[in-house]
């Protein structure tokens, strides 16, 4: 893969295509607006809390990258950061929220995929993020990759490949059977079984959308 990404990086370019899909009537983005997005306490994984040198940094490596460029409105001084990622990767609307959604969250299953995907894009179904995740993994330079499923997940979670190939985190209480010994354990446990509940929940709607 050509073009690698840091953290921030994949926050930043993350949250300007989530934002011209949610809010278009706000975008090209202000720093302002760009930092309150990547600082966002929801919908994120991890959480952070990025300074203006931090996300400027990030703008001119993407920049560098061309898959970032500023732009400058006729009304109005203020810089504005605009986005060229699915041109760049030549993505669909599918595979744009699928790729949107792994930069800014994480690896997910295809059931988190599905339920935190409406406001991106509105998928059939899980076949059609299955289909989109498997176009991502053939090309010839992979964009998404298949994980293998973890001691205590029902599930195998996929992942995107801008940052590199992705180191798969273990929770070795779950694989011995022990219980949580601390806070940060527990934080991940309930996380775990918060993912599930949603991955549950996208697929009863599936389930249900049968009989309708």
């Amino acid at each position: 893969m050509p073009v690698l990404l840091n953290e921030v990086e994949a926050r930043v370019l993350g949250s300007l295509v989530e934002k011209q899909l949610t809010t278009p009537e706000y975008y090209p983005l202000t720093l302002n607006a760009l930092a309150a997005a990547c600082n966002q306490k929801s919908n994120r994984d991890p959480v952070m809390s990025l300074g203006e040198s931090e996300i400027l940094a990030a703008i001119d490596s993407l920049r560098e990258k061309n898959l970032v460029y500023t732009f400058h409105g006729s009304t109005s001084r203020t810089v504005k950061y605009k986005h060229v990622m699915p041109g760049v990767f030549e993505l669909e609307p599918p595979a744009i929220a699928v790729m949107t959604l792994l930069l800014l969250r994480g690896p997910q299953t295809l059931g988190e995929l599905r339920g935190r995907s409406d406001r991106l894009y509105e998928f059939s179904g899980l076949g059609e993020v299955q289909e989109s995740l498997d176009d991502l993994a053939r090309r010839s330079e992979p964009l998404v990759t298949k994980l293998e499923r973890q001691p205590g997940q029902k599930e195998a979670r996929y992942a995107h490949l801008l940052s590199g190939n992705v180191e798969v985190e273990t929770r070795s209480y779950i694989e011995s059977g022990s219980a949580p010994g601390h806070a940060g354990d527990l934080s991940a446990e309930v996380k775990r079984l918060s993912d599930e509940l949603a991955a549950f929940r996208a697929e009863f709607e599936e389930f249900r959308k049968q009989f309708d």
